[in-house]
């Protein structure tokens, strides 16, 4: 059988999913990549191990399939983390600085000190703030020993350098809109932006559209050399890809480490309201332009809290919350501060009205709260500043799969959630992207008109204005800024 090998590199885990040329998973492999923090507030990972992790999921998913054979290859990756290496070598020249790292905090103030904020906000669509790669570029490249031939890039660009035996240095325009060095209406890397963040324009990829030439595959084991590299993108744009949440209004809702929301606009917007505005994938030379919210830790603080209830898993944690009754405590789960739509570095992780009556249920409940708490919060921002109504709204990544979580999101938001069977979102649609560089799929119709297995899950709950109370009391208290945080 035929199929597209989709690549979905994330924070925690290297994924491939075979994908036949009708849009149904044929086999999927997994390996984990591992993470370190060297000190508090930093976060990396080793590019070599992250390379490695591919190349043992990709062994993974082709021999749970083996009389497949790869068309072509796809990409989709975690978005924000940048890296550096020899561009003659390969030999990485520092670590993956991922999306979570704050260590180039005191670097974004200062460039706000110094009165960058706004025209970087401009221009990219995205704050100063230490999740994206501006100031990390800098940071690795002032360690780069000199005189070698360096290159830098966002992951795409890494793995594509590794896919291709070095031959290519290119990423997409989707992670390109995540660098902090690209300028979202001109579609070009901005030599200003890169003046202002000290970073040489000549290390940087080429971008490409997201459903474009890569290259071929060179040395990658299990897979013949020549096989064509047809699609990148981020991977939270891949999920909205996959989806085919491609109206206007359509967003999806991606539940990991962290989370992302995102919505298809008609046309680029200026941000505000502490969103951000992206380009959600470019196609024959054309952009399609996207709000987003980021959160800075999502599904992170379930296992965390796991831990600190000695629960055997997070299903049992989720079963707990269940159980909670009403009037519980507030948590907030700020542990590297909090993204959108506050984007208060000095915020930090809290429980509030906390008393002898409090159960352990109730501290499991406003953990799992939390997550459809933050999400509510990104998407009032996002109506408000569209004055339009959400469309379809998706939900993927594992969480998702959890009809409690999803329930306690829709109840939250007044709007019913779709949930997919399919998990691989990220990976469906950056194999999507490749069906139709190939012309697999003619349009966008075509891969709207593929058969997804979904379940609507509406709103029942009407609770909600009770429990908003309790998160934003929990909220002012997390800040060490009072104005910082968000009033309902």
């Amino acid at each position: 059988m035929q199929a597209i090998l989709a690549i979905d590199q994330g924070t925690t885990n290297s994924k491939a999913v075979l994908v036949s040329l009708a849009g149904e998973v044929l086999a999927r492999g997994s390996s984990p990549v591992g993470i370190s923090y060297p000190k508090p507030g930093w976060v990396e990972q080793d590019p070599s191990r992250l390379w490695a992790s591919v190349c043992e999921a990709i062994a993974a998913c082709l021999e749970a399939a083996p009389d497949t054979t790869v068309e072509a290859v796809a990409i989709s990756n975690q978005r924000e983390s940048v890296t550096v290496w020899d561009g003659a070598t390969g030999e990485p020249l520092g670590p993956v600085l991922s999306w979570q790292c704050r260590r180039t905090a005191p670097d974004c103030e200062r460039l706000t000190r110094d009165g960058h904020l706004d025209r970087v906000q401009q221009i990219t669509g995205l704050p100063l703030d230490p999740m994206f790669p501006g100031a990390k570029f800098r940071w690795l490249l002032d360690r780069v020993p000199q005189g070698r031939p360096v290159r830098a890039g966002t992951i795409d660009s890494w793995l594509i350098h590794c896919l291709t035996g070095g031959r290519v240095h290119a990423c997409d325009a989707s992670n390109a809109a995540r660098s902090q060095l690209f300028d979202l209406n001109a579609q070009a890397w901005s030599h200003e932006l890169c003046g202002i963040f000290g970073v040489d324009p000549a290390v940087l990829p080429e971008v490409r559209d997201s459903a474009a030439d890569f290259g071929t595959t060179s040395g990658v084991p299990g897979i013949p050399d020549g096989t064509p590299i047809r699609a990148a993108i981020g991977d939270s744009h891949a999920a909205l890809f996959g989806h085919g949440a491609f109206r206007p209004g359509d967003g999806k809702v991606t539940f990991g480490t962290g989370s992302s929301i995102m919505t298809t606009l008609s046309a680029y917007i200026a941000p505000r309201n502490g969103i951000t505005t992206t380009v959600a994938w470019r196609i024959a030379g054309r952009p399609t332009f996207a709000f987003e919210g980021n959160i800075l830790v999502s599904a992170a603080s379930l296992p965390w809290m796991t831990g600190i209830l000695g629960l055997p898993d997070v299903a049992a944690l989720v079963d707990l919350a269940a159980t909670a009754e009403p009037g519980g405590p507030g948590f907030v789960p700020a542990f590297v501060g909090l993204g959108a739509p506050y984007w208060d570095s000095t915020a930090r992780a809290l429980f509030s009205q906390i008393n002898f009556n409090t159960s352990r249920a109730q501290m499991a409940r406003a953990v799992t709260d939390s997550l459809a708490f933050q999400v509510h919060d990104v998407v009032s921002a996002m109506k408000t500043q569209s004055g339009g109504a959400i469309g379809a709204l998706y939900v993927d990544g594992g969480p998702s799969q959890n009809r409690f979580l999803m329930q306690c999101v829709a109840d939250m938001l007044h709007h019913t959630v779709i949930q997919c069977e399919a998990p691989e979102a990220s990976a469906l649609g950056a194999a999507y992207l490749a069906g139709l560089s190939l012309g697999i799929f003619p349009d966008l119709a075509a891969i709207s008109a593929l058969p997804r297995q979904t379940t609507p899950i509406p709103p029942a709950a009407d609770d909600a204005a009770e429990r908003l109370k309790t998160w934003n009391d929990a909220l002012a208290r997390s800040t060490l800024d009072p104005a910082a945080a968000k009033s309902e």
